[in-house]
C-alpha cells in the first residue's frame, strides 16, 4: 500500500460516504473476475465459457454489475457538480467535465495508444493471422465500450440533475418508460434501429438512481430489489429476452447491446441489493485497515480493468509458447487450471498496474484555453469526439489497422485510427476547455 494512499485514508473527511468506493471497487473486480472466467481459449481461439455451458448463464445474474457501477457514477457526480456550483461563479460546465475525466482519460487513452503500437507492430510482421493473436487484437478493446458510454453520464450529469431536482423519481420513471417504449417498438412492432436508443435511455436510467441515493431517496431498497428481480424475472420467462445478461456469440437478442428492459430491471435489483447491505458495510468500512485497502484500491482500479484482459491473454500465450497443451474448456482437466490461470492473471495485472498506474493519479494543472462563454461548447465539442471515438475504438479492436477495417458507429463507418485520433483530440479539447485552477471534487 502506497504511503499517497495512507495519507488519502487518514485524511477522509468524517462524512464522507464510503461506502460508493467500496461499490465502485468491488464492481470492477467483479467485472475482471467474470471476464477471467468466461473466457474460454483452446489452440482453435477464443471462446466464450457461458455459450459452451448454456446453464452457467444464470450467475450473470450477480456477475454483470455493471449496473452498480453506473449507479455510484450517478451519485459521485451529483454531489460533485453540486459542490462546483457552490464554489464557483458562472458556468462551471467546462471545470466539471475537466475535473471528472482526467483520471479516466488518461489511463485510457495510454492503454489505447500502447496497444496500438503492438497491433501496428504485429501487423507489420505478419503475425496478425495466428488464432490467439487475431482474437488478442479484437478482444483487448471491447471493455472500453463502458468508457465510452460513461462519458456520456457525465456530459448528460448537469441537464438531468437539474430534472431529477425538479421532479425527483419521476424523471427515472420518465427514462424508464421511455426504455419499455423502445422495447415494444422493437419486438412488437418491428420499428427498425429504434433499439439503439436504450444505449442511453437505460444507463442513463441506472445513473439517475444515483441522483436519487445523493438525495436520500431510496429509502425502500427491498421494494426495489423485489421489483426488480420479478420484473426481470418475468420478461426472461415470458418475453423475447435472454437468460444471459451480458451478450454471448451469435444470439439474435442481447441484454446488453443494445441494453433492454430486462437489463433496467436487473439493475434495480441490484441497485437494491447493495442498498440493503449499507448499513453494515459503512460500519464495516469505518476500520482503518479496511479503508485504507480501499482507498488503495481506488486508486488503481481504472488501470486494473483496462489491463486485465492483456494479462489474461498473456497468461494462455505463455502457456502456448510453452508447448502445454489448453485443455478443452468446460473440461475437468479445464476446470482445474483455472485457479492457476486467475492467479497468474491477477499477478500480471498487478504488474501492469505498476507500470501505468502512475497515468491514473491526478495530474498537475496546466494552461486551459478559451475561457468564459466559449469553455461550455468546447467542452461539449470535446467529450463528444472522446465517447465516439472511445466507442469506436471498442467496436473496430485493433486488427485491421492496415488493412482499414471498418464498424459502423451511430450509421457512420469508423476506422479504429479515425477513432482513436477522435478520442485524442477530444480529450484536448476538454483539458484545454477549463481555467487553469485545482479542484478538488466530492463523491
Amino acid at each position: 500500500m502506497t504511503a499517497t494512499a495512507r495519507a488519502m485514508a487518514a485524511a477522509t473527511p468524517a462524512d464522507r460516504d464510503r461506502y460508493v468506493d467500496l461499490l465502485r471497487v468491488a464492481s470492477l473486480g467483479t467485472v475482471v473476475a467474470g471476464h477471467w472466467l468466461m473466457a474460454a481459449v483452446s489452440g482453435d481461439g477464443i471462446g466464450n465459457l457461458l455459450a459452451l455451458v448454456p446453464a452457467l448463464q444464470v450467475l450473470t445474474w450477480g456477475l454483470q454489475i455493471m449496473p452498480v457501477f453506473f449507479f455510484v457514477g450517478g451519485f459521485s457526480h451529483a454531489l460533485s457538480y453540486r459542490s462546483l456550483a457552490r464554489r464557483h461563479d458562472g458556468p462551471v460546465y467546462a471545470v466539471f467535465l475537466r475535473a471528472r475525466l482526467r483520471r479516466l482519460l488518461r489511463p485510457t487513452l495510454v492503454f489505447v495508444l500502447v496497444w496500438g503500437a503492438v497491433a501496428l507492430g504485429v501487423q507489420l510482421a505478419g503475425k496478425a493471422e495466428g488464432a490467439l493473436a487475431g482474437a488478442a487484437l479484437r478482444l483487448v478493446t471491447q471493455p472500453l465500450w463502458f468508457i465510452g458510454i460513461y462519458l456520456a453520464m457525465v456530459a448528460f450529469t448537469p441537464p438531468l440533475l437539474k430534472l431529477h431536482e425538479r421532479h425527483g423519481w419521476a424523471a427515472f420513471a420518465a427514462l424508464a418508460g421511455a426504455a419499455a417504449l423502445v422495447d415494444v417498438l422493437r419486438f412488437a412492432f418491428g420499428v427498425p434501429y429504434v433499439e439503439f436508443l436504450n444505449f442511453a435511455l437505460v444507463w442513463l436510467a441506472v445513473h439517475q438512481l444515483g441522483f436519487l441515493r445523493a438525495d436520500g431517496r431510496i429509502r425502500r431498497p427491498a421494494v426495489l430489489a423485489a421489483a426488480g428481480l420479478a420484473g426481470a424475472a418475468l420478461l426472461v420467462a415470458c418475453g423475447p429476452y435472454p437468460l444471459s445478461m451480458v451478450g454471448m456469440p451469435g444470439e439474435k437478442v442481447s441484454n446488453m447491446a443494445p441494453p433492454t428492459l430486462a437489463l433496467l430491471c436487473h439493475g434495480l435489483w441490484l441497485v437494491g441489493a447493495v442498498q440493503l447491505v449499507a448499513r453494515p458495510a459503512g460500519a464495516w468500512l469505518r476500520r482503518p485497515r479496511v479503508w485504507r485497502t480501499v482507498v488503495a484500491a481506488n486508486g488503481v482500479a481504472m488501470t486494473a480493468f483496462l489491463w486485465h484482459l492483456t494479462a489474461m491473454l498473456a497468461v494462455y500465450g505463455a502457456q502456448l509458447a510453452l508447448g502445454m497443451e489448453l485443455p478443452a474448456p468446460a473440461t475437468a482437466a479445464w476446470w482445474a487450471q483455472v485457479p492457476v490461470r486467475i492467479l497468474a492473471a491477477a499477478a500480471l495485472t498487478g504488474l501492469f498496474v505498476v507500470l501505468f498506474r502512475r497515468f491514473e493519479a491526478p495530474a498537475p494543472a496546466r494552461p486551459a484555453g478559451p475561457q468564459g462563454s466559449a469553455a461550455g461548447p468546447v467542452a461539449a465539442l470535446g467529450i463528444t469526439l472522446c465517447l465516439l471515438g472511445v466507442l469506436g475504438v471498442s467496436m473496430t479492436g485493433l486488427g485491421g489497422l492496415l488493412d482499414g477495417h471498418t464498424a459502423t458507429l451511430i450509421a457512420f463507418p469508423v476506422t479504429a485510427p479515425a477513432a482513436i485520433g477522435m478520442a485524442v483530440a477530444g480529450a484536448w479539447l476538454v483539458e484545454r476547455s477549463a481555467p487553469v485552477r485545482r479542484v478538488r471534487l466530492r463523491g
